[in-house]
């Protein structure tokens, strides 16, 4: 699977899942957007380490989202990007999960606020 983390557009991957995705996934510093190793950064945090409105946050989202439409053959673990760190409920972020691509994977701590069929993997 591919580890989802919530990042900053520095791509400073200091604390949090960030830090975890750059020790066991790859993820590279200083890539704060998409793709490096086997994690994708998810920005919810500005330039450096700034925050972010929610208006702001949601077209990264849907970015990521197409990007997962576009690889259905991988598999996407997405841990509660922005819900910790990022200073945003998961009642705010989960939402806009509701339409994504299948080959997601989320946290079960969102499992009350996406459709039945979503899948999920446990808790980060």
């Amino acid at each position: 699977m591919i580890f989802v983390f919530g990042s900053n557009l520095s791509g400073i991957h200091g604390a949090g899942a960030a830090k975890y995705a750059a020790k066991h996934y790859g993820a590279v510093y200083g890539v704060g957007e998409g793709m490096s190793g086997k994690s994708y950064a998810l920005p919810t945090k500005g330039i450096n380490i700034s925050f972010m409105t929610l208006a702001e946050v949601k077209p990264h989202i849907q970015k990521f989202i197409k990007y997962a439409y576009d690889h259905p053959n991988d598999k996407f673990q997405l841990t509660q990007v922005g819900c910790g760190l990022g200073g945003f409920r998961k009642e705010e972020i989960a939402p806009l999960f509701i339409n994504a691509s299948s080959n997601i994977y989320y946290d079960e701590a969102w499992k009350s606020l996406l459709p039945q069929s979503a899948q999920f993997w446990g808790t980060f």
